[in-house]
């Protein structure tokens, strides 16, 4: 391809990248596409606008958008276009379309109905945050958000905790301080992790330190986008980190020797010790 051959062939849908907060992380190819797409689908067809004002490019195109509530009666429409010859372009308001963003339906109907699909690189918070972490990065799995119900939240987070692979997590910043506690209830407050807020953007910030660290530095009021990077499961760890996981089985009204066991299971700790810890626990707290 030259340099004035199109970026994107005619009947196919590009999903396409979008900077994660810095505008400037654009790429050549990107604004390009922009111009020349026949219609592209957005999460939300202002925020684009606005990124192409900033960008200083024209979209010729027709806009339609593509987000979480209408994607599933959308998505045929959306692989017809291209089916009939058109030019589309995907995007999501930040990062790649199909990550914890829009897209996914579109992209399982064109690879049904033969359409061609590709992608134009670019920006991505979890792979971002990644990198700055410090934390292994050779085995590593994307979780997106946790559920918004705090039972399933916690149950999600016990079934990572022998997980040995780095863990990547998007959050709400009202929520963050409450998910670092669940996750040092169902890790242990000595497992280490990173949390990445405003990443590419002038307030970027980095915290490290174990969960029980970022617990105390995230108490007040926690504002932008938030990606925490968890390390994984490396053995070892006592009873004592894992007690708050007993705990809280327990105040869901499991029995205290179950959730023992069930917490047991997840680290390969003793269920003996973790029973006791939590007993000891427990009856400090009544005496308080």
């Amino acid at each position: 391809m030259n340099d004035d051959s199109p970026v994107q062939r005619p009947g196919s849908i590009l999903l396409a990248a979008t900077p994660i907060g810095d505008a400037g992380d654009a790429s050549a190819r990107f604004i390009r596409a922009l111009g020349e797409a026949e219609v592209i689908a957005a999460e939300d067809t202002r925020r684009l606008l606005a990124l192409a004002s900033r960008l200083d490019v024209r979209i010729n195109g027709k806009l339609m958008s593509l987000h979480d509530h209408n994607e599933a009666e959308r998505a045929n429409r959306v692989v017809s276009l291209a089916e009939d010859g058109a030019r589309v372009l995907l995007v999501s308001d930040a990062g790649m379309p199909t990550v914890s963003d829009p897209g996914f339906r579109v992209v399982r109907a064109a690879v049904e109905r033969g359409v061609r699909v590709s992608a134009l690189p670019g920006p991505s918070a979890p792979v971002t945050a990644l990198a700055v972490s410090g934390l292994p990065s050779d085995r590593f799995a994307f979780e997106g958000f946790l559920p918004r119900k705090e039972g399933e939240a916690r149950s999600s987070l016990r079934s990572l905790s022998d997980d040995p692979r780095t863990l990547i997590f998007f959050e709400s910043p009202k929520r963050l301080n409450e998910t670092l506690v669940r996750m040092a209830e169902a890790f242990g407050g000595s497992r280490e992790a990173v949390v990445c807020r405003e990443l590419t953007k002038s307030h970027e910030e980095v915290l490290r330190g174990d969960l029980n660290a970022l617990i105390a530095v995230t108490a007040g009021e926690v504002l932008g986008e938030i990606t925490i990077v968890v390390a994984g499961y490396r053995g070892g760890g006592n009873a004592e980190d894992h007690v708050m996981a007993v705990l809280a089985l327990a105040e869901e009204g499991m029995r205290l020797k179950e959730a023992a066991a069930e917490v047991a299971e997840a680290t390969g700790l003793r269920k003996n010790d973790l029973y006791k810890a939590a007993l000891r626990r427990r009856d400090a707290a009544r005496e308080g």
